[in-house]
């Protein structure tokens, strides 16, 4: 997520779907394609949000086939759900928004049970350990944004949002992906993806990854995307609107595509210019692009989020700077590839983001480095009073300035200790020993601190745990 000032951007990752025969909607959702060995996870209960994902589902696959209706302002959903059950039982539960009302649920091709209890969708189906199963879940209605569990005034809702003209965009971190379909919308949940979005031409469906299909049918524009890496469910986005395209490649071979409005086509030759400087420039930094494609899909949003391979950010002079998309193409790495553990840790995505979008800026013009580190740094104690340190904050401030400046001094005072050629070896080297894997305050700290060989505990406790901004060398 990009640092909390009037916009931020979001980043998203990829789906594919399967339309039905006819092409028209209620086809079947997509199934799992390939292995989904890679999707295994060891789900958590969230220390700060409790009431949002459940440990006894370990989802592998969603395949979600949908439909919006513009006018109608209703969605139309059938979900394909893969998972594994980690405990015995004999019931299951997932995430859904009760203004979506589910019509049948079937585990193995058999219809069973469900009830929805707020926002629980709760099934009646004898599961056991480590047991695979598929459930398919029909379900419909309008869907609506939740609170989020912040005090910030861009970014009051998360999850499905309906713009006047039936437009949608979803930003849902750190949940609101139940607000769209069922899912266990926990970070520490990773799983794969395949969509087909339907709606009515001249608007189009846009999800995460690769896009591998575009037809019309019956008037209905449909949409195909693949999702080829697990994504926790906050990295996972859609949007239906009227777009114009614009297509570059980076250096290193890596497709970018930009999505934006018709109003905004006078922009779209500099965003694509932009975006792919943004890459190059990352990967200088940070290595090989992890994913296989990506996206930047300008939105009418006041506010933004990071997800995986697409980049969705609100339109806004500063929304669309380079800077900003420098801080979304870090959160590849950072936030997406090596993902948290649980809500404690948002200033493990954040931190390093924000760090080297002040190099960015620094090296393009901008403040220099130091002097923004030690801007930074003066506020310290003061937000740290207000919020609490960037480990310990207040779950009623989710994403504030804490989380993004705090651990930017940090790493600033671990490169002073290591030097240049350590530090940005160990940037660089941490997401890709952690590639598709969830991690922790005590992962990276015990991590950094073997690889370099020195003792950066007591920096990182300091940093990211005290009631005082610390002094730095």
């Amino acid at each position: 997520m990009r640092e909390p000032l009037l916009v931020i951007a979001l980043v998203l990752a990829g789906l594919v779907g399967c339309e039905a025969a006819d092409g028209q909607p209620g086809g079947t959702a997509p199934s799992p394609q390939g292995s989904l060995k890679a999707a295994l996870s060891d789900p958590v209960e969230d220390p700060l949000y409790p009431d949002v994902g459940d440990p006894g589902v370990d989802a592998l696959h969603y395949g979600l086939d949908l439909t919006w209706d513009p006018d109608a302002r209703r969605l139309t959903g059938r979900e394909r759900v893969t998972f594994r059950s980690t405990e015995d039982d004999d019931e299951f539960q997932l995430d859904l928004e009760p203004a979506l009302t589910v019509s049948e649920v079937r585990v193995g091709g058999e219809v069973v049970d469900h009830e929805q209890d707020g926002k629980d969708l709760v099934v009646s189906a004898d599961v056991t350990e480590d047991g695979r199963y598929v459930a398919e879940i029909d379900y419909a209605g309008s869907p609506v944004p939740v609170p989020a569990p912040t005090t910030r005034p861009d970014l009051a809702d998360v999850g499905w949002t309906t713009m006047p003209d039936g437009e949608v965009w979803t930003m849902q971190e750190p949940f609101g992906a139940y607000t769209w379909y069922a899912v266990n919308d926990h970070p520490s949940d990773k799983a794969l993806y395949d969509f087909t979005l339907r709606v009515a031409d001249p608007m189009v469906g846009v999800a995460n990854g690769e896009l591998t299909s575009r037809t019309t049918r019956g008037g209905l524009e449909v949409t195909r995307w693949h999702l080829a890496e697990p994504a926790a469910a906050y990295l996972v986005t859609v949007a239906f609107g009227i777009f114009r395209t614009g297509e570059a490649t980076a250096a290193s071979g890596v497709p970018v595509t930009v999505w934006v409005p018709p109003e905004e086509i006078g922009q779209l030759e500099q965003l694509t210019q932009d975006a792919v400087r943004a890459v190059d420039w990352t990967e200088d930094i940070l290595g090989p692009y992890p994913f296989d494609t990506l996206g930047f899909l300008f939105v009418d949003s006041t506010s933004g989020m990071e997800t995986q391979t697409m980049i969705t950010l609100g339109i806004h002079p500063y929304a669309m700077s380079a800077p900003v998309l420098v801080h979304e193409v870090v959160h590849q790495w950072w936030g997406d590839q090596v993902t948290p553990r649980d809500w404690r840790d948002l200033w493990m995505n954040e931190g390093m983001t924000m760090y080297l979008q002040a190099i960015f800026e620094s090296e393009n013009g901008g403040q220099p480095l130091d002097a923004r580190i030690a801007e930074w740094a003066a506020g310290g104690t003061a937000m740290r009073a207000d919020v609490g340190p960037p480990r310990d904050y207040d779950p009623a401030t989710f994403a504030e300035r804490n989380v993004y400046f705090l651990p930017g001094v940090m790493w600033h005072d671990v490169r002073q200790r290591l030097g240049d050629a350590e530090f940005f070896r160990l940037a660089r080297w941490w997401p890709a020993s952690h590639d598709n894997e969830n991690a922790g305050y005590d992962d990276i700290t015990a991590w950094w601190s073997k690889q370099s060989g020195v003792d950066l505990g007591p920096v990182f406790r300091r940093h990211l745990l005290g009631e005082k901004q610390p002094r730095t060398p």
